[in-house]
């Protein structure tokens, strides 16, 4: 039988990507698998990230692994498609010849074809999932409308473009008959969602309409913007209690003289007054956040005010990227890179120096407490589970040891018994 394996790099709406070719795949015959280093597929897809060097690097060296393996004979083609093929697809034509097509990060109909099979239009938003059965991403736009001044994201993306409403909600409803529980809401900005498509923000709707679905156990945001932030979604999420307290927030610095070098259109004051409303209009909130060092024109200054700022904020979880220069970007055609990868990255040791402590204090502030956890495997002698807190790959997990059989995919009530910087330790007090 014809054999497919798709490589998926980068984030979780990349994955979103993959899953969706995947059932195209599917379709047409294949047997497919994901992030198989050494499968013996007839065709392996790379679905590359070009967000920053890093994810570029890692995209490029898998692309030759596999071309290295074609050489020798394991695998039959090689393709490439996602955001880095998207923006430098004749660059790596030239560089990487051995690779049998390159397409956008879009263009499934391209790749279907070039494999000798048809796009099934009557599937294009089924997926195949690649996560654990329990949870799932709702991916409810793709590309983005901000000039921030480091992000190459819209160049490869394109402006932003709404998903329709009721089609996101039909998607949710097929999830949970699935078996999801947990709906991971992501975009490059959610806070934009239906400007273009409606005239008007439709997000916090969206969001109460997924709520009302039997069967949503969880909801959780990711990727808000912090400019022209859709304050009635705060309601939603007070008086949803399947809205988690969770939101995922990108505010990049705090310094008003960085801010208007990145291009945000927020000030520092607007900043902190909007993370303040927040905790005040949904009590127990846990907000994400990530922070970028070592953008041109950063002081030592601003640094030290940036320290300053994750102190006194207390984020419960958060991030930091040395910045990363890129092609034709706004920093590209008017900066100078003029911070030194050094001092990059020490700054941002610094930042996760003092974020660890205040983790570290959070979570030790829960020991004692009971919570409500979804469990997502088993590992040796513990079951590993998340809060409403947390999300998949990137946030804290709950270790809990027990000689209990609990079900992965289930809730259950635990007692945290001990913590570190990062993650929690529990017992079972009984499966929810």
């Amino acid at each position: 039988m014809k054999k497919a394996n798709i490589i998926s790099l980068g984030c979780s709406k990349n994955l979103v990507d993959t899953e969706m070719l995947l059932k195209q795949l599917n379709k047409a015959g294949y047997v497919t698998e994901t992030d198989v280093e050494n499968s013996d597929a007839d065709v392996v897809i790379v679905n590359t990230c070009g967000f920053i060097g890093d994810a570029k690097e890692e995209s490029v060296n898998t692309i030759l692994e596999q071309v290295e393996r074609k050489k020798k004979g394991l695998v039959k083609q090689v393709y490439v498609i996602g955001c880095l093929s998207q923006r430098y697809a004749k660059d790596l034509k030239q560089e990487i010849p051995e690779v049998d097509g390159f397409f956008g990060k879009f263009d499934w109909k391209g790749i279907m074809e070039k494999i000798g099979e048809c796009f099934d239009e009557s599937i294009r938003n089924q997926r195949i999932l690649t996560t654990p059965s329990h949870y799932a991403y709702l991916k409810i736009s793709e590309g983005c409308n901000r000039t921030c001044s480091y992000c190459a994201i819209p160049i490869m993306t394109g402006k932003h473009k709404s998903r329709d409403f009721d089609e996101l909600l039909d998607e949710c409803r097929e999830l949970v008959k699935g078996g999801v529980k947990e709906i991971l809401v992501v975009a490059q900005d959610l806070t934009y969602y239906g400007i273009d498509l409606y005239g008007k923000n439709r997000l916090a709707e969206l969001i109460g309409c997924i709520a009302d679905i039997e069967g949503v156990e969880w909801i959780k945001l990711h990727y808000a913007y912090p400019a022209g932030f859709p304050e009635e979604l705060l309601t939603v999420m007070r008086e949803r209690s399947n809205v988690c307290r969770y939101l995922d927030i990108a505010l990049q610095h705090c310094s008003n003289h960085m801010l208007g070098l990145m291009r945000r259109g927020v000030t520092k004051q607007q900043t902190i007054s909007l993370i303040r409303k927040i905790r005040e209009e949904v009590p127990g909130i846990f907000i994400r956040t990530t922070l970028m060092v070592g953008h041109p024109g950063e002081t030592e200054e601003d640094f030290q005010e940036l320290c300053d700022f994750v102190r006194g904020m207390r984020f419960e979880r958060l991030g930091v990227f040395p910045y990363s220069h890129e092609d034709d970007t706004y920093c590209d055609l008017h900066y100078q890179d003029d911070v030194d990868e050094k001092v990059k990255q020490e700054r941002a040791e610094i930042v996760m120096k003092i974020q660890a402590d205040i983790s570290a204090q959070l979570s030790a502030s829960l020991i004692g407490k009971r919570m409500r956890i979804l469990i997502d495997r088993k590992e040796e002698e513990y079951y590993i589970g998340r809060t409403e807190h947390d999300s998949p790959e990137v946030d804290p997990e709950v270790l809990v040891s027990t000689n209990e059989e609990l079900t992965v995919g289930k809730f259950c009530i635990v007692e945290i018994t001990g913590a570190d910087e990062y993650d929690l330790y529990a017992k079972v007090i009984k499966e929810d």
